[in-house]
């Protein structure tokens, strides 16, 4: 195994870890998924998988009809070539993106409301007793920038499909 191999290899398992926690995949379909992610647009035929991963057929098989039933891995063929190459749904991506971007903007509204709430109770409270607000701005200022860019990635990832 070159470097290159054993890397992807190593990524592998803890891009499926990862995707393991987030999505809440089982274990196999985590790390389907990650292959599938860093083999990238080439795809990678069903035997890849299945030397890959060091997993049975039937385990990759009901995996891999999981993954294509949540709509998160779909394929392509070749003319004269009989495999299936298995490739992330670029819907995939943009939905998380989109749930990313969805989950922040009602962190920020959250963190406006008790911004405002503490600005209020302030006007009553002694100097020494009043809330400090310097933490909402600066999270509510973060989360705009981190918004903004995420929303910029998402127009250009929809751009580049088209």
């Amino acid at each position: 195994m070159n470097q290159v191999e054993k890397k992807k290899c190593e990524l592998v398992e803890k891009l499926g870890i990862f995707l393991e926690k987030k999505e809440q995949l089982a274990p196999v379909a985590a790390r389907i998924l990650s292959h599938i992610i860093l083999t990238g647009k080439q795809g990678a035929t069903f035997e890849d998988l299945v030397s890959g991963l060091c997993a049975s057929k039937s385990t990759i098989s009901t995996h891999l009809n999981h993954l294509q039933g949540l709509k998160q891995v779909s394929y392509f063929t070749k003319t004269g070539d009989r495999k299936k190459y298995f490739i992330l749904n670029s819907d995939t991506m943009l939905k998380g993106i989109s749930n990313m971007i969805e989950e922040w903007e009602g962190e920020k509204e959250l963190h406006i409301e008790v911004k405002e709430y503490k600005e209020d109770i302030n006007k009553t409270l002694k100097e020494e007793d009043r809330f400090d607000l310097d933490f909402h701005d600066s999270f509510i200022e973060f989360l705009d920038g981190a918004i903004a860019s995420v929303t910029k990635l998402k127009e250009k990832i929809i751009n580049h499909k088209q």
